[in-house]
């Protein structure tokens, strides 16, 4: 019961939809959110998998409109949460400034003109990769669509524990305090599960699956390592961005995969 109330913490706070029940705020329903954050992940993917196959398969729209729907999806259902700090923290690192100044510009509620650039970036480059994967579709393009958001969600987890806290107050040093270095224990059997049920139902994503993970762990490799170089650690905006960021390049590994592999 309470890992279903962790789930429901997990969507109240990184979706858009209205859940009309209060999780008490404790150390143990964060924990427990925490460990649901890849199977909010999952969800979400399979959400976008299944627009972009509804439009392409039971409607005359074009590839270009079914990009477009997915794209939008993306930013509905999350309500532009993790957006948000994608701007906030390319305005605090393209200030140049030191760390403490960077950490004053993201709490700056005022978008500059570093977040606006970087935005449009950022959502163009997605609708790049989805219009031109739903252009070049088969069977297995779906489960993968769907292992990218799960993946976001685990790399945001892992970042979360593993890498030391910026400040001692706001969202991300309130998740992380609850937590404990044990805390993701879970994470890897997800992920051999989802592998195993690849392996005997879609085999032939395995390999696109496998360069998906491969693509988060180098990105959590040097996310890490950059979140406490730039910015002296992690908070809720630089989780927002790490999000962004590894979905951003996550949908490019799928879309070279779909260029170079599947042809």
């Amino acid at each position: 019961m309470k890992t279903i109330k962790g789930l429901i913490m997990a969507f109240q706070f990184f979706t858009s939809i209205p859940i009309p029940y209060e999780v008490p705020m404790d150390r143990v329903h964060i924990e427990k959110a925490i460990k649901t954050f890849p199977i909010l992940g999952l969800l979400q993917g399979i959400f976008y998998a299944f627009v972009l196959f509804a439009i392409s398969a039971w409607t005359p729209l074009s590839p270009l409109a079914a990009a477009f729907f997915v794209w939008l999806s993306m930013i509905l259902l999350t309500g532009g949460l993790h957006l948000d700090g994608w701007m906030d923290a390319s305005d605090a690192y393209f200030s140049y400034r030191d760390r403490e100044r960077r950490l004053e510009i993201m709490k700056d509620s005022r978008v500059g003109a570093f977040g606006v650039l970087s935005i449009v970036v950022l959502l163009s480059a997605k609708f790049l990769f989805i219009y031109e994967i739903a252009q070049r579709l088969y069977d297995a393009s779906y489960v993968l669509i769907a292992f990218i958001p799960f993946l976001s969600k685990s790399v945001m987890g892992v970042l979360l524990i593993y890498v030391k806290a910026a400040k001692k107050e706001g969202l991300g040093t309130l998740f992380k305090n609850a937590a404990s270095k044990y805390t993701l224990w879970i994470y890897p059997i997800y992920i051999i599960i989802l592998f195993v049920v690849l392996l005997a139902i879609w085999p032939g994503a395995l390999g696109g699956a496998f360069l998906l993970l491969l693509a988060g762990v180098v990105f959590i490799m040097i996310s890490a390592k950059k979140a406490v170089k730039w910015f002296g650690g992690i908070t809720g905006d630089v989780l927002g961005a790490s999000v962004e960021g590894v979905e951003m390049v996550l949908w490019m590994t799928l879309w070279l995969w779909h260029y170079f592999v599947t042809v």
